[in-house]
């Protein structure tokens, strides 16, 4: 059903303030000093715009990730610019040549400009809660290493610092030290490029969404998901219904204006969320043509299934008729194959 909004002429995006370069963002579930924390892929910062107060807990096999909030709130989508700045000034310089510390500092008009916030002294005080909240926000999880189950707590920075201010109280020189997960993410280069217009958009689930859009559909031409799953990987406390139509504003803005960076959304009846990549992902070569292959049938779905166990047989389909390269001679067979593989070569890493 095809869901209408009142016109609106005005842009989703905001007004580009402080024309940057892009950046570089990390891939917040591969930022680990072990490779495990990749699979865990939950939500680490909050799309509320409201304090998010609650505890958060993730389960995956025997793997479990938490993360606690601090009194004034969990870390939020729009405090994660801080991160995206200091990781892009590190890359910058790991690309130079040049030494790299796990102290960053910079002058916070600068940070404005780049992540394209005002100026003004009310955007000095929040980027000092920005900080608070950073800081506060711990994670706690279970890592198996070696046969040993290791477990940890640690924030998304370690400090933060003032380093002086102006007469008026705002903060000029600001330092940061990040955590070890992250600084190690930057060490192995674990990052992925991020769409300049990523701090136009104006509301942090679009943010969020587009974010989920960027690791998993990266430069194929289409990924999908259902619509739970989404909810789940973006940490909305929505009832499902709720995040439908706040969904549905999103794809309808976007069908109007083409705003979501790098992407297009869609939703169909069947809850099942299509990003389409519109070929602006640096080093994406788009395909000339679509390979001709028939629907599959039925059955084929429940096969499928007992092929692959706990998978996303949608998502696996897709998968599959992005990497064929001619038509196959019978489309319901190749694709049964294609499951068994998926599980064969993939069998020790959860699915996406």
């Amino acid at each position: 059903m095809l869901v209408t909004y009142p016109a609106d002429t005005r842009s989703p995006l905001l007004p580009d303030r402080h024309p940057t370069p892009d950046f570089f963002v990390c891939d917040i579930f591969d930022a680990s000093p072990r490779g495990d924390m990749a699979s865990m892929e939950h939500p680490i910062f909050s799309v509320s715009t409201k304090p998010d107060t609650k505890t958060r807990k993730y389960v995956n096999g025997d793997i479990f990730v938490e993360i606690k909030p601090s009194s004034d709130g969990l870390a939020t989508v729009h405090d994660r610019d801080i991160l995206i700045y200091c990781i892009s000034q590190l890359m910058a310089s790991l690309n130079e040549g040049r030494p790299i510390s796990q102290v960053v500092r910079f002058k916070a008009h600068d940070l404005m400009k780049a992540t394209n916030r005002m100026t003004n002294g009310q955007a000095y005080a929040a980027l000092k809660a920005s900080l608070e909240r950073l800081a506060g926000t711990r994670i706690s999880t279970n890592i198996l290493t070696g046969g040993r189950e290791e477990f940890r707590t640690f924030g998304l920075i370690e400090h933060a610092s003032i380093v002086r201010e102006t007469r008026d109280g705002r903060m000029q020189d600001v330092e940061v030290k990040l955590s070890d997960w992250v600084y190690t993410a930057i060490e192995h280069k674990e990052v992925l490029t991020l769409s300049r217009d990523y701090f136009r958009l104006r509301k942090p689930l679009e943010r969020r969404i587009y974010e989920i859009a960027r690791k998993h559909c990266g430069k194929q031409s289409i990924w999908r998901i259902s619509l739970e799953k989404l909810q789940l990987k973006c940490g909305s406390h929505s009832t499902l219904k709720e995040f439908r139509r706040m969904l549905l504003a999103i794809v309808d803005r976007d069908r109007k204006h083409s705003h979501m960076p790098d992407y297009s959304i869609q939703l169909d009846e069947d809850d099942m969320v299509t990003f389409r990549s519109r070929g602006t992902v640096p080093g994406m070569k788009v395909k000339d043509e679509t390979i001709p292959i028939p629907s599959l049938q039925p059955e084929t779905y429940d096969l499928a299934r007992q092929a692959a166990p706990g998978w996303d047989v949608h998502l696996l389909e897709q998968e599959w008729r992005d990497w064929v390269t001619e038509p196959p001679q019978y489309a319901d067979a190749a694709f049964i194959g294609f499951c068994r593989k998926a599980v064969k070569t993939r069998s020790q890493c959860p699915q996406k």
